[in-house]
């Protein structure tokens, strides 16, 4: 029977830094702009004033201090409030395959592995940069690999579910070995205007290698024990832009048309769903929670992580044990639990239980078993 493992894994880190204090700085001024605007609207009552944010209001409701952003000089704009990326002609790599190529040339160079090893690549991710052509098969192309292509689109567990796909494309022979990739700019769909979720999201690029475990030729090799995935619909987390946008004019430009959560009513629902579901992946797998050496958790939410691993290990889990990089790289979406990983692993000794775990929209929850070899 044919076993598959993650071999090597990549990053691509924006150079931009946003702090807390700084995008503070930038939403307290459009606060100012914006009631000063409308200020005898608010004064009849037709207007509701805005609120100004703080640092320590940010760190508390998240554990977030800074985050890397593709650009910086638009989002702390209080004019614009969102990030400066310009089009790219046709005849240029878009952005998005810029970030993948680089993530997965580290993600070979750990896995030992040439493109010709590779036969196929699953961009995992929550935003895409168009219809068609498939940025799957742009990247395919740009780093020269010969075998098929797609993207998929799972939210913040996009990666989680890429594994499991690119798991049984190499257990039942499709590939012999896949790139699951997540190039994530998450700022270009956040409402930097909004007090509630303008802190929340930062960019970055993970990749995995997923190849046959008789093929593996890396240092720091992980069993793929198993894989288990799980959805629940849900409206508590939600992006309406789509394609149908053009087709009525009267919802163009209003929040809904960027990222939009109910963050309490999310906490609730998500935080028992995932430890269930690692809980039973575990208990399927006959293991324990006395197995679990690591916890490569999604990345949204501090407190969320804390509740999540404490109500699986039975405990409150050690820094180590549950890795957080939110004070580094904010919630990167579908590659916040691959970035855990890829800095977090080397530690843990053969033999060792860990669990890349995601959780977002949808709702979505993936969750992949690992042993380390």
């Amino acid at each position: 029977m044919i076993k598959a493992a993650i071999s090597g894994t990549g990053l691509y880190t924006p150079p931009d830094v946003i702090s807390n204090e700084e995008l503070v700085e930038a939403f307290n001024q459009y606060v100012v702009n914006f009631n000063e605007l409308h200020a005898s609207d608010i004064t009849d009552g037709t207007v509701q004033p805005l609120d100004e944010s703080s640092a320590a209001f940010i760190e508390k409701a998240s554990g977030i201090k800074n985050r890397r952003v593709i650009n910086k000089s638009g989002v702390l704009d209080p004019t614009r409030m969102a990030p400066y990326i310009a089009e790219r002609s046709n005849d240029e790599p878009s952005i998005q395959c810029d970030m993948a190529v680089h993530a997965a040339n580290e993600a070979l160079e750990q896995a030992g592995k040439t493109v010709a090893d590779i036969d196929a690549v699953i961009i995992a991710c929550s935003n895409l940069p168009r219809a068609y052509p498939a940025l799957s098969v742009e990247v395919q192309s740009r780093l020269g690999i010969d075998g098929f292509a797609y993207d998929m689109n799972v939210a913040c567990s996009s990666a989680t579910f890429g594994i499991q796909a690119a798991v049984n494309a190499v257990e039942n022979g499709t590939a012999r070995a896949v790139l699951v990739i997540s190039p994530e700019i998450c700022t270009a769909h956040l409402n930097f205007k909004d007090r509630d979720s303008h802190f929340i999201f930062g960019d970055a690029c993970t990749a995995i290698v997923v190849e046959q475990m008789e093929t593996v030729t890396s240092q720091h090799v992980y069993e793929v024990v198993s894989t288990k995935l799980k959805t629940v619909f849900s409206n508590n987390i939600r992006n309406n832009f789509g394609f149908l946008n053009r087709c009525d004019e009267s919802g163009q430009g209003k929040p809904d048309k960027l990222f939009v959560q109910h963050g309490r009513k999310v906490f609730k629902d998500v935080v028992p769903m995932v430890a269930a579901m690692i809980s039973d992946h575990l208990k399927e797998n006959t293991l324990s929670p006395e197995n679990l050496k690591r916890m490569w958790l999604h990345q949204a939410n501090l407190s969320m992580n804390k509740l999540i691993s404490k109500k699986v290990l039975g405990r409150d889990p050690s820094s180590l044990e549950a890795p957080v990089i939110l004070d580094e790289y904010a919630n990167t979406s579908s590659a916040g639990s691959i970035i855990a990983f890829h800095k977090y692993r080397d530690d843990i000794k053969q033999g060792d239980i860990g669990v890349i775990c995601s959780f977002g929209a949808g709702y979505s929850v993936g969750s992949v078993l690992l042993r380390k070899c």
